[in-house]
């Protein structure tokens, strides 16, 4: 007869304790950079009244979901670090798993969102302020929110009602579901089923709606007369583009790799990707390179003196 756990311990990150502290403080600083960058964008798309329009409503958006998206995962890992305790209850990793790809989710489906908005901008400007109404904008943000908080739910609920009897090990710095389920003492396949169907519907049609959305942008990039306008543009869509890359990428290798390509350490760098590196970029891509974000700034700044 097997023991069920009741709580689990997290390796962490890898490597002795000195290289741990220089990873951790690393990402301490990277988590500061991003906390303080998108706290900026959503308190000037709130306060600036020249920048309620979509394109900035999604935005302020994407910047909340990427304060809380790291915030989520770090922070637990900087505190268990700090205390030398590195258990995690049953409960308190299924809450921690379930917040994680309620943000994770939303972010899938906005960025796909965001980039319906630019392709109507750039390819249909005329059309643009009737397209993208404000009822239209606020309808499509929460749908966004509410895929996110429901689509994890089955996820969650199938992941915790299998029995987990040993090791109590989870070699990841946090609870993870892909690192989760190679502790369970029972069969998998119900569940590994039911993410690769959500990982058609949050990973791999957005990406692929944002893939020709963004060819369409090109394109009638390509129409711009002037040289300059068409050099800024093609730079703003390719920064994009990296960065929805990159996200979907890791994210899609993560939930959708076979079992045979499973490595705790290159998990670990994945996640890393999507989980921290990400929510850092997309400030800098989509918005500090803005032009009307940088004249917001300046707006606030001579108002406060």
């Amino acid at each position: 007869s097997h023991v069920l756990l009741t709580e689990f311990t997290l390796l962490g990150l890898p490597g002795d304790p000195k290289f741990q502290q220089f990873i951790l403080g690393f990402f301490a600083l990277v988590y500061v950079i991003t906390l303080l960058g998108n706290l900026l964008i959503f308190c000037l798309v709130h306060l600036d009244p020249y920048l309620h329009i979509p394109m900035y409503y999604y935005i302020r958006h994407l910047s909340l979901i990427d304060i809380c998206y790291p915030s989520s995962t770090f922070l637990p890992l900087l505190f268990s670090f700090l205390a030398q305790r590195r258990t995690i209850s049953l409960t308190g990793c299924a809450a921690q798993m379930y917040v994680f790809l309620v943000l994770a989710t939303t972010e899938c489906i906005l960025l796909a969102v965001m980039a319906y908005d630019r392709h109507v901008a750039i390819c249909f400007p005329l059309h643009y302020t009737m397209t993208m109404s404000n009822r239209k904008c606020v309808t499509l943000t929460s749908l966004s929110w509410a895929s996110g908080l429901v689509l994890p739910i089955a996820h969650t609920v199938l992941t915790w009602r299998l029995p987990y009897c040993g090791p109590s090990v989870i070699d990841h710095f946090f609870c993870e579901m892909p690192a989760i389920l190679q502790l369970a003492c029972a069969d998998t396949h119900l569940i590994k089923l039911v993410t690769q169907v959500g990982c058609l519907f949050t990973l791999l049609m957005p990406i692929t709606f944002i893939v020709f959305s963004y060819m369409n942008i090109l394109l009638a990039i390509l129409k711009i007369n002037s040289a300059k306008g068409r050099e800024k543009a093609f730079s703003t869509c390719i920064s994009h583009l990296m960065v929805v890359v990159l996200f979907y990428g890791s994210a899609i290798y993560m939930y959708m790799k076979p079992n045979s390509f499973h490595s705790p350490q290159k998990d670990k760098i994945i996640s890393v990707l999507y989980n921290i590196l990400t929510p850092m970029l997309n400030p800098i891509i989509y918005s500090l390179r803005n032009m009307e974000i940088k004249k917001a700034l300046m707006r606030l700044i001579r108002k406060e003196t």
